[in-house]
């Protein structure tokens, strides 16, 4: 199974306690960003395969169900 299907597990990495206060680091940030635009575009990509031509879904090793949970995840807008 593809790895981009499972959920960022270092999402902003540890935060700095200074003075009480949590702090992250901008490149985490931007790690973080980055990561979930892949996921976005991961989900863009399969859905259109998915309506265009759903024979190559065995062929990257995925169900049907396991597509449609992962459309499931994009924002209302692109559904």
């Amino acid at each position: 199974m593809n790895d981009i299907l499972t959920p960022c597990a270092s999402l902003a990495a540890r935060p700095a306690e200074i003075n009480g206060r949590r702090r992250y680091s901008l490149s985490a940030l931007r790690g973080l960003l980055a990561e979930r635009r892949k996921q976005a575009y991961f989900r863009f990509e399969l859905k259109r395969m998915a309506t265009d031509n759903p024979h190559l879904i065995d062929d990257i090793g995925l169900t049907r169900k396991e597509v449609e949970a992962e459309i499931a995840k994009l924002p209302f807008w692109q559904r």
